[in-house]
């Protein structure tokens, strides 16, 4: 069995925008920790909530329900969101999701950022 990459989660402002940065696997028992983080950030109210995803493996189902709140809270405070450097494989999760088109994607925090 392979070994589990625990979840560490930074965040930055950058300007307008809170950069959240998680590193390791987003599944259930990282879930809970991820989704305090992304809720820390929309509740400061940036302009932008940019989800660097650069280091993030694999996601589970509970990870991507922690990115489709993050879209319900960019609607309800009217945050822009946006997540960056996806993986081929969790870039592959939210494909076959069908959830891709629901958030706004970019190919890195550079890119992310200039939005």
């Amino acid at each position: 069995m392979a070994e589990r990459i625990p979840l560490n989660v930074s965040v930055q402002k950058i300007g307008g925008a809170i950069v959240v940065t998680p590193e390791g696997e987003i599944s259930y028992h990282e879930a809970p920790l991820f989704r305090q983080f992304i809720q820390q950030a929309f509740d400061e109210r940036p302009r932008t909530v940019v989800v660097d995803m650069a280091h993030v493996p694999y996601m589970s189902s509970p990870g991507v329900a922690i990115l489709v709140l993050a879209a319900q809270l960019s609607r309800r405070y009217a945050n822009a969101l946006v997540i960056c450097s996806l993986t081929d494989k969790v870039r592959d999760i939210l494909r076959i999701s069908r959830i891709e088109n629901i958030f706004q994607i970019e190919p890195n925090r550079d890119a992310a950022l200039a939005r």
